[in-house]
């Protein structure tokens, strides 16, 4: 069957759409505790779950995904993504926290885990020339999830009760991802997609990399280490922006509230523009961008006094946090080819988790000390200065090297019509 690239983007933007709207948790939380009488920190604790083992499940479970293929492994994922949301439901007829916990934490981050990369590598084969594009597209969905799930879960609770909300979000999510588990495949070999391959804007990949060798790099670890700055900024500034806006400008609550919605459409737009624009750009040139904007922002947040300056500067790192993740896939790509991209792209992420546990423990354990988020910033400086010239040097290596490229196709050209 000759499929259709787009719909194949398609069917991994339903994927990522479905496990996204778990990012709605807060809607949840204030119901849950009123109605069951569960501890806040009691609650919170399976979105925690959730998020940890989310980035540890892609790079436990990278193999796998490659190994069964982007259908089976989507369909595991909506097997335990729905069951989780589903079960979350039962926990709450339950009245056991505990249940709630495995449900909505440990199904629901399995599931996510593995619906998160179970698209990623196939949509970079089917889009050669647009690998920042083609995963950009995805993983938008994942961060517009929670934009669609909030008021249908509010709206839901409202009228047919908590459990009920998590019944029909759970069977709904595993239907929507079984359907686009069912299209999703890899292009077969000697395909259309094969003509988009000499019109990448990217670089060639320096090689096809097996994810034990890849790992093995310095650009792995460079890569690695650059992301986990990108994403723990972006989520400690994502956990308390709110009332570090009012706290240092004296924003409203219902400002600050404002504020933070805005935030999650910069967040997801920032997974596409980003994305698309590394195209044209290069991967290695869009994260010195990214850290160049963190650094000039970290640095000029502690004088800043106007609040729509303060708003402006929290919108571009949150689209440099989500642009981080949608950039990744496709600069692993570049770095290491699609050989075993997903297994690849799975150890990346375990820095989601690990900025996920920083972020917030770092600015919440500064603020405490020091009753000041002035400190946070200008640790985040030095953190993102570093990481800038780290960046620079990633830039430099790729920039050699897709010279040696061109001078290695130019032998090859000529050496073929010497012998013509």
């Amino acid at each position: 069957m000759n499929k259709n690239r787009w719909l194949i983007a398609l069917s991994a933007i339903a994927i990522h759409l479905s496990i996204g709207g778990a990012y709605a948790y807060s809607v949840y939380k204030n119901p849950i505790t009123e109605q069951m009488g569960w501890g806040t920190t009691e609650v919170t604790i399976a979105f925690t779950i959730m998020m940890g083992l989310a980035g540890f499940a892609a790079a436990l479970f990278g193999s796998l995904v490659e190994k069964l293929g982007p259908r089976k492994s989507a369909m595991v994922a909506a097997v335990l993504f729905g069951a989780g949301q589903a079960g979350s439901g039962i926990a709450i007829l339950s009245d056991s926290i505990v249940l709630y916990w495995l449900t909505y934490g440990v199904l629901s981050g399995l599931g996510m885990g593995i619906g998160y990369i179970a698209p990623v590598s196939t949509l970079v084969k089917w889009f050669p020339d647009r690998r920042g594009l083609a995963t950009g597209m995805a993983v938008l969905g994942f961060g517009s999830g929670a934009l669609l799930t909030a008021p249908v879960a509010t709206y839901l609770m409202e009228t047919v009760s908590i459990s009920n909300t998590y019944f029909i979000l759970g069977i709904s999510y595993f239907v929507l991802m079984i359907i686009g588990a069912l299209y999703i495949a890899p292009p077969a070999v000697n395909t259309s997609v094969d003509k988009y391959a000499s019109s990448s804007k990217g670089i060639q990949p320096l090689g096809q990399l097996s994810a034990r060798e890849a790992v093995k790099t310095k650009h792995f670890w460079m890569l690695w280490s650059m992301h986990l700055v990108n994403v723990t900024a972006g989520i400690m500034m994502i956990s308390v922006a709110s009332p570090m806006a009012q706290e240092i400008v004296g924003l409203s609550v219902a400002g600050a509230a404002t504020m933070v919605g805005l935030m999650g459409l910069f967040n997801g737009g920032g997974r596409l523009l980003w994305a698309a624009a590394s195209d044209y750009i290069g991967r290695h040139n869009v994260f010195v961008i990214f850290f160049v904007i963190q650094l000039i922002t970290f640095v000029t947040l502690p004088f800043t006094t106007n609040v729509i300056l303060f708003q402006l500067f929290i919108f571009l790192v949150v689209s440099c946090y989500g642009g981080g993740f949608s950039n990744l896939p496709a600069f692993a790509s570049d770095l290491f080819g699609t050989k075993q991209l997903g297994v690849i792209h799975g150890y990346l992420l375990t820095t989601w988790s690990l900025g996920g546990i920083f972020g917030p423990i770092i600015v919440t354990t500064i603020r405490n000390a020091t009753n000041s988020y002035v400190p946070v910033f200008y640790l985040f400086s030095l953190l993102i200065g570093i990481s800038l010239c780290i960046s620079l040097w990633i830039r430099f290596d790729v920039r050699k090297l897709k010279k040696q490229q061109q001078k290695e196709n130019a032998t090859q050209i000529g050496d073929v019509s010497t012998i013509s």
